[in-house]
């Protein structure tokens, strides 16, 4: 009787997934164990893996369905055997006897077999290449080996602009008056369209395509604008003077490398001087829940972090009890696994405030949104030189704007702005942050 592949439980407040990719086709062989399906949710992709030895007799549900906890996507025929299992026993021996002999120059060494991966469609995949699973899902629509990509992202990682770089270099847009027709077979509206991409006809430099959002970008986009809608959301402005921070870590970097294995950063600096804010005005750490006001006295700081799939924002928990070193090394370990998806339901649930660094990528200021259902997000940008009054006299100091978003509702506005005020001087003064604990 066949097995059913069901969806399983997917963690608090998660109960739908959407169908990635499927990693078998119908008939392959599996073994109990292997990952079957890649599943997609607002927060993390995980893979679906076989629960006993079979082959996979049929896929209820394709790539892009939604699905829900318990829903059956396909099933697994446990006494079938993919003709391509080796026989065993006396019968192995004979059909190993009748095989015509290959010279071993002829066949893939066993480290180039390990290396590559034979995709269900055919496509073949390096196992080592370091990209996303939507990055490599773009890859095998539009048949780019990523083996063949040079990767932009840390240690050689491939983005997604990497592929849709080589892609712009392959597909060039038809001459005017040209037509080209899209690379999928049409549907019955006479649309031409594939899971992810359906491309228009291209005439001239007319070049039009749609593109299936993902889970966690749809959800990305609900949050945000139920953000903005349940929310009497404010943003106040204020600037710090880096000088003493840019100082201090030029003295102190290479010694704290050594001594921790990490590089001392701008984060932990922010971080242990929100902290400090927070325990000075602690309705900026809570949290509305009907009619009451939660106030937090605890310190789970939220780190956003960009990744191919969208922003992302793991906690850093009970980040007041931690050294500069262990905040560090977490936030480090943090965004690497959120680029690499490979971050737990555990590492994105919860926090009681939010900083993001908008700065990485050249933004002058900006105005956050807050990370629902925290009442505030502080938002770091670009170092920038600029001629400032210290003492009567004009001076170049390399500053930075900041940026405090609050839930008016909860936060007046006197107290919005002295929080980042305690911040700025936090920043200016960070030996002052000893004093915080």
């Amino acid at each position: 009787m066949p097995a059913e592949i069901y969806v399983p439980e997917l963690g608090e407040s998660v109960a739908e997934a959407t169908v990635g990719r499927w990693l078998k086709s119908e008939g392959d062989e599996i073994k109990a164990g292997e990952p079957l399906v890649e599943l997609e949710t607002d927060k993390i992709n995980f893979e679906v893996e076989a629960e006993q030895d079979g082959v996979l007799q049929s896929i209820a549900k394709g790539e892009g369905e939604d699905v829900g906890v318990g829903e059956v996507i396909g099933t697994i025929d446990e006494g079938a055997i993919s003709e391509g299992t080796e026989p065993e026993g006396p019968v192995a021996e004979q059909v190993q006897a009748s095989e015509p002999k290959v010279a071993p120059e002829a066949r893939e060494t066993e480290a180039e077999q390990e290396a590559i991966r034979e995709e269900p469609d055919g496509h073949r995949e390096e196992v080592g290449v370091r990209a996303s699973p939507s990055v490599r899902r773009l890859a095998r629509e539009y048949g780019i080996e990523l083996a063949e990509v040079e990767g932009s992202g840390s240690g050689g990682r491939i983005t997604r602009e990497d592929v849709e770089r080589l892609i712009r270099e392959q597909y060039r847009p038809a001459a005017p008056g040209e037509w080209q027709p899209a690379r999928s077979a049409p549907d019955e509206d006479g649309r031409k369209e594939s899971p992810a991409v359906e491309e228009a006809l291209v005439s001239g430099e007319r070049h039009e395509e749609r593109i299936r959002m993902s889970r966690r970008r749809q959800t990305i986009a609900q949050r945000l604008v139920e953000a903005q809608q349940t929310a009497a959301m404010l943003t106040t402005f204020n600037e710090a003077d880096m000088s003493t921070v840019l100082e201090l870590r030029r003295r102190r970097k290479d010694a704290f490398e050594e001594r921790y294995g990490v590089r001392l950063g701008f984060m932990s600096f922010f971080t242990k001087a929100a902290i400090g804010a927070l325990k000075a005005f602690p309705k900026v750490n809570a949290e509305l829940q009907g009619n009451e006001l939660v106030l937090k006295h605890y310190y789970d700081i939220g780190v956003a972090v960009n990744t191919d799939e969208g922003l992302v924002v793991p906690v850093v928990r009970n980040a007041d009890r931690k050294s500069f070193a262990e905040i560090e090394r977490e936030i480090s370990s943090l965004a690497e696994n959120a680029r690499e998806g490979t971050l737990g339901l555990e590492d994105l649930r919860g926090g009681t405030f939010t900083i993001t660094n908008g700065g990485i990528f050249g933004s002058l200021v900006s105005t956050p949104i807050l990370n629902a259902p925290q009442v505030a997000i502080l938002g770091m940008h670009k170092i920038q030189e600029r001629p400032v009054a210290v003492n009567g006299q004009v001076e170049i100091r390399p500053m930075m704007y900041l940026a405090l978003s609050y839930d008016h509702r909860i936060v007046d506005g006197a107290d919005a702005v002295r929080f980042l005020v305690r911040i700025k001087e936090f920043i200016e003064d960070p030996g002052s942050l000893l004093l915080e604990g």
